[in-house]
């Protein structure tokens, strides 16, 4: 198993989290601003948070459907590297908010069938990285962090034209398997490594970094 695999961990809610996955080797930290999120954080908490983030360490910002106002205070008060389009953002509002905010944009797609692969395209031109995850149910109140994978078949052998993430319902158990099916160079979890929704797990996060990389833990 290739050892250059990245790692976002997302969701992170305290201190001793972010420090538990910067150890062990994540090239991302995840904050989410969605009230409906157990993971959710205010600006204020994001910023004292993210201050403790390492150079290297990308501080990305998971907002669903946002507006200027909101998008405005969050990039005024956390300092941030990235942020993460989780809501139903068309490609225009896409583009329009990586020229307002120059700052590189990941757009999360939500996949359960053949036809949702489709969007992809029109947001590769817009976005710097695609986040490939698993569509939401009906009647979900979180358009993430559902600890649902979708059918990796869906997109074994696919590539686009930028960066992308593989999420949805990835664990220490089964990432090695995922990377193996569908060629992600990138994972993003959350609720796999956690003890308790929107409570981290030191031993997961770690767990789940090695078992992507292949390393060996003796």
């Amino acid at each position: 198993m290739p050892q250059d695999i990245r790692v976002k961990i997302c969701g992170l809610t305290a201190a001793a989290d972010v420090s538990a996955a910067v150890e062990a080797g994540a090239a991302y930290v995840g904050f989410v601003f969605f009230e409906g999120s157990p993971r959710h954080v205010t600006p204020e908490r994001a910023r004292a948070l993210a201050l403790g983030v390492p150079a290297g360490v990308a501080k990305v910002a998971l907002t669903v459907d946002a507006d200027d106002t909101a998008l405005d205070v969050l990039t005024e008060t956390v300092p941030l590297d990235m942020l993460q389009l989780h809501g139903h953002e068309t490609p225009a509002r896409v583009a329009e908010i990586k020229a307002r905010y120059g700052l590189p944009v990941m757009k999360a797609i939500g996949i359960a069938e053949p036809a949702d692969l489709t969007p992809i395209d029109a947001y590769s031109q817009v976005a710097d990285q695609l986040l490939i995850d698993a569509k939401p149910p009906k009647g979900a109140s979180r358009p993430g962090g559902n600890a649902l994978a979708f059918d990796w078949g869906l997109i074994a052998g696919r590539d686009w034209s930028l960066p992308w993430l593989l999420a949805g319902g990835l664990t220490p158990g089964n990432v090695a398997e995922a990377i193996a099916r569908t060629g992600a160079r990138q994972l993003d979890v959350s609720s796999g490594v956690e003890r308790a929704p929107g409570v981290k797990d030191a031993a997961l996060i770690r767990a789940f970094i090695v078992n992507a990389r292949g390393l060996s833990t003796d």
